[in-house]
């Protein structure tokens, strides 16, 4: 029992790598449509390249969605509204009629012609509403077929049989003129105090008919028989061809499929996605050790790939038209913003592979998303500068709209389809690249999802660097003003550090930050530091050479603490930890053998680690170099060259690089860099031959 423990402890980061790896891939699979997934791809306008295809089984030719939209518009435009009338109206109208009268015609008329002319308005009222006053403006043609609902019975009519408000007002006016002249007015007023609205339409009715007639639409334009040639082999796909395709296709992924197929389907799913994944580990763990080693970092490329599987499968199940909204450039952005370009297009392009699965038109989608990666990488440097990224979005965004556009000359014969003949109809074809667009406005998200991502795993990127290269930041101010030389002395050793990393292609942002805060643990002791003794002043001369080495090679643990005090990130301490390595403070060393031949080396020798990456290793040779400088009396182009050699010589000689993956080649890159800038610090020539 204790050994299997023993083992696991052991090996427990392994065990976090194989579960995640199994975790990712059923997460992933979980996502995928359990269906059968067609084994031909095809576009339209592109020859057949498979061999001879038959049906397989009989099968309905589907229409095309515009055929199918076409004809449910044509039903709803030919379908025949319901109007319901109310009874109630009328006799409201009648019941209220004499006092309305009575009102407007008080006594003014003698009884016999008061008499008749109450009648003529009852008449009138009869008529109206035996055709009925429809309550809003003309919706429909006079000639317009309605149905006319009075109770539980049901008429057919033209639509020009109900009066409008307006018709009405015509025929009252007409019936009034002929009759009534003198009393036009008082009529008038009398109608339209007591007339109401008695048609009204009858929209659930309605709606209930218009879906009954959809709900009978076919979906289907024909059909094709078992063993029927359906296309041969090299035969260009025109429009009907392709809609046999797509029926064929979508009748074979949408067919009941048994559990045991289900599973036979979804096992075929975990072992390509599984397949994937293992490729996008093994790259890590023999490209990327030191990424494979941090099982956070792991994680984090894990995770944004399962973010944007999962984002993907949200907008499919919402629309699939709108697949190309989502930024999958934000993936290579990020982890080169962390890591490096060949890894974040690495994982892109593993990405898009298992993406194919969800997507429809999974080769053109494969194609635009792999270029635009490609452009991603090539295009983007320097992320945290704000006006680089735009232009990247831009032009990323214009291979998109090229890429996109070939494809839709390809599949149509031509810029536009045959369809399309006005102007709007053409416009709305390229409304795709609208999509384009907005994807380019979604990878500006990239500045504040990175500042996420750094507070949630713990990373550092480009950006923050940036930020805490700033010499005003509340550290560095104070390392100014509490060690005055060691601030100068950081500056110098940063643009040599970034000078160097330049020249051999290392992260130059990186080393930099860390040269500016490598020895801020001078800050606790700073006058035991010559560059910031003044007035020839020594404290070292009352102590012991061990108790300087000791103060000395402190410098490295407080520098770690106040790091660590500060929030600064653990590459940043990196640099502070390996800056000295395991070298020996050889001043005092010599001082302590002269009284004690016999004294242990390791009281003065700093406690490492010795640099593990090329910019520590840079930094290394750097804060040497810059330090040993100064103490050169009257500097010369010769004396310098000799004097960085030595330095660096005596590095490699105590095996300082071993483990920085650095080579011989770099090293005298980095030699060169240094010669160079210090000439040109001390503002020497090159000394010429006499």
């Amino acid at each position: 029992m204790n050994q299997v423990r023993e083992s696991f402890y052991k090996n427990q980061s392994a065990f976090y790598k194989v579960l995640i790896f199994v975790i990712t891939t059923i997460a992933i699979v979980y996502m995928f449509p359990k269906k059968g997934k067609f084994k031909y791809n095809f576009s339209k306008g592109k020859p057949w390249q498979y061999e001879n295809l038959y049906a397989p089984f009989n099968f309905g030719v589907l229409k095309s969605e515009e055929d199918l939209a076409s004809e449910k518009k044509q039903i709803i435009d030919n379908s025949i509204p319901y109007f319901e009338v109310d009874t109630n109206v009328f006799v409201e109208v009648k019941k209220g009629l004499k006092e309305k009268y009575t009102s407007v015609f008080n006594d003014t008329l003698a009884e016999k012609k008061g008499k008749k002319l109450y009648n003529f308005v009852l008449k009138t009222i009869n008529e109206v509403y035996k055709q009925g006053i429809y309550d809003q403006a003309l919706l429909y043609a006079p000639e317009k077929i309605i149905y006319l609902k009075k109770g539980n019975n049901v008429s057919e009519y033209t639509f020009e049989s109900v009066f409008s408000t307006e018709q009405v007002t015509k025929f009252i006016n007409k019936k009034i003129e002929s009759a009534y002249p003198d009393q036009i007015d008082k009529l008038t007023f009398l109608f339209f105090e007591i007339l109401k609205p008695n048609v009204s339409l009858n929209n659930e009715l309605t709606e209930r008919a218009i879906a009954q007639e959809l709900s009978n639409v076919l979906d289907s334009r024909g059909s094709v028989e078992k063993d029927r040639r359906i296309i041969a082999r090299g035969e260009i796909i025109d429009e009907d061809t392709f809609q046999v395709l797509k029926s064929l296709q979508k009748q074979y992924e949408s067919q009941i499929w048994s559990e045991n197929n289900q599973n036979w389907i979804v096992f075929g799913y975990l072992l390509l996605v599984a397949l994937a994944l293992l490729m996008l580990f093994l790259f890590i763990k023999k490209y990327r050790y030191s990424i494979y080693e941090n099982n956070t970092k792991v994680t984090f490329v894990i995770f944004n790939m399962l973010l944007m599987a999962f984002i993907t499968t949200l907008v499919i199940k919402y629309n699939s038209k709108f697949v190309y909204v989502i930024p999958i450039c934000i993936l290579p952005l990020v982890i080169k913003a962390f890591f490096d370009a060949r890894l974040g297009f690495f994982t892109h392009v593993i990405t898009v592979l298992i993406l194919g699965f969800l997507v429809p038109n999974n080769y053109e989608y494969m194609f635009l998303q792999t270029i635009a990666g490609i452009v991603t990488i090539l295009t983007v440097s320097e992320l945290y500068k704000r006006a680089n990224l735009f232009v990247s979005v831009g032009q990323i965004t214009l291979v998109y709209v090229v890429a996109y556009i070939a494809f839709h000359i390809i599949q149509e014969g031509s810029l536009f389809s045959k369809d399309a003949q006005t102007f709007s109809e053409k416009i709305a074809e390229l409304q795709p690249i609208l999509l384009f667009v907005l994807c380019g406005f979604a990878t500006l998200i990239v500045h504040p999802l990175i500042y996420g991502f750094e507070k949630i795993f713990g990373l550092v990127s480009d950006v923050s660097l940036l930020e805490l290269s700033d010499t005003n930041s509340k550290l560095l101010k104070e390392l100014s003003e509490v060690a005055p030389g060691t601030f100068h002395h950081s500056l110098n050793v940063a643009n040599l550090a970034e000078a160097a990393a330049n020249e051999i292609g290392a992260n130059a942002m990186l080393v930099r930050v860390g040269a500016l805060y490598h020895d801020i643990g001078k800050m606790s002791a700073p006058t035991y530091y010559t560059e910031n003794q003044t007035a020839g002043m020594n404290p070292h001369d009352h102590l012991s050479p061990s108790e300087s080495a000791k103060i000395i090679t402190d410098h490295v643990l407080k520098g770690i603490e106040i790091a660590k005090k500060n929030n600064l990130p653990d590459r940043v301490v990196d640099f502070i930890r390996t800056h000295h390595g395991t070298s020996t403070v050889y001043y005092f060393y010599v001082m302590a053998k002269e009284d004690n031949p016999d004294v242990d080396i390791s009281l003065f020798q700093y406690p490492g680690p010795i640099p593990f990456s090329k910019e520590t290793a840079i930094l290394m040779m750097s804060d040497s170099v810059e330090a040993a400088s100064k103490s050169i009396k009257n500097p010369t182009s010769t004396l310098i060259d000799q004097f960085v050699e030595k330095i660096i010589n005596k590095q490699m000689d105590e095996g300082q690089f071993l483990n920085a993956d650095i080579t011989f080649k770099e090293i005298q890159q980095i030699k060169k860099v240094m010669k160079r800038k210090l000439n040109n610090m001390y503002h020497l020539r090159i000394e010429y031959p006499e």
